[in-house]
């Protein structure tokens, strides 16, 4: 029986000959039906790919036969389903492109690696090193989201901070505005969805004052997969493929609300305006009675 999977992954490593992996990371997922988004760059590798389950592990299995990728760290969740052909349902499409970034903050001179990945990040936590650190300091530790806002709103860390970003190009400058200052002398956790914006976002705030901080190691994903609901995660976990959120256990509470009526939701949905990227948490019926667009683009045509 065929089983739907999905990888997230990434290396920071250098990488000598970018588009030669683009080539032969496109051709091994091609021969393996997989589908998903790679990036690759200078600074390493970023991936999400769904599939069958055995497709999958041999793409781990010959992946990691490249000796800079062969630490990655492979984290797996369930995938909806595969269509008659054997692909994934949550990816359209394969695409694999070469970057200044593997991920996008719009400052890649900023950024160094070397072959044990992130010089100058932020120390990283495990989830029960997390727990410790909460432990000790109590009230003291700060949570800093280094995700978009908006998938905040149907899942985050209990009194986390939010920055107002609707890209993650938007944090040098978030950071820059000097907003965030009274945090430099507090110790700061740094989190996302796989870790990989926190590799980035924790060496950007180090560069700029921010002077204990920290980065959970394997981002919200890891640490769902230890404490489920019973941690200090609440709600639902937002991803960017046609799943759109994903629990960790049987009774995630729902934190999000609908824009549109206010109910409890976590369901997300693209600004009906077509060329808005916005995401917004809108329940089904509302859904159904009329996709609503984001604040910026209310006042176009519901037909478009």
């Amino acid at each position: 029986m065929a089983i739907p999977k999905i990888l997230l992954y990434y290396v920071f490593t250098p990488l000598a000959d970018s588009d030669a992996v683009r080539l032969w990371q496109r051709d091994l997922c091609e021969s393996l039906g997989l589908r998903g988004r790679i990036l690759i760059s200078e600074h390493g590798l970023n991936g999400t790919l769904g599939g069958d389950l055995p497709a999958l592990k041999r793409y781990v299995r010959k992946t990691r036969d490249y000796p800079a990728f062969k630490n990655i760290d492979f984290k797996w969740s369930e995938g909806t389903g595969l269509d008659e052909a054997g692909l994934s349902l949550d990816f359209p499409r394969l695409v694999v492109k070469v970057r200044d970034e593997i991920v996008s903050f719009g400052a890649p001179g900023e950024l160094r690696v070397d072959s044990e990945g992130v010089i100058g990040g932020g120390t990283k936590l495990a989830p029960a090193e997390l727990h410790d650190l909460v432990a000790e300091r109590g009230d003291e530790v700060v949570f800093f989201d280094g995700r978009n806002a908006f998938e905040a709103e149907i899942g985050r860390f209990t009194d986390a901070i939010v920055p107002d970003v609707a890209t993650t190009r938007d944090f040098v400058a978030e950071l820059d505005s000097g907003k965030y200052d009274h945090l430099k002398d507090k110790p700061v956790v740094t989190y996302c969805t796989g870790g990989i914006r926190c590799e980035v976002l924790s060496g950007l705030m180090k560069a700029r004052g921010f002077g204990e901080v920290y980065q959970l190691d394997g981002g919200i994903v890891r640490y769902g997969e230890a404490f489920g609901d019973d941690g200090l995660w609440d709600g639902s976990l937002y991803v960017f493929d046609q799943r759109m959120s994903v629990d960790f256990g049987r009774n995630t509470p729902v934190i999000g609300r609908c824009t549109v009526c206010g109910d409890p939701t976590k369901n997300m949905l693209n600004c009906r305006d077509l060329s808005c990227r916005e995401q917004l948490v809108v329940c089904p019926g509302c859904v159904e009675a009329s996709p609503p667009a984001c604040a910026a683009h209310a006042g176009t045509s519901a037909s478009r």
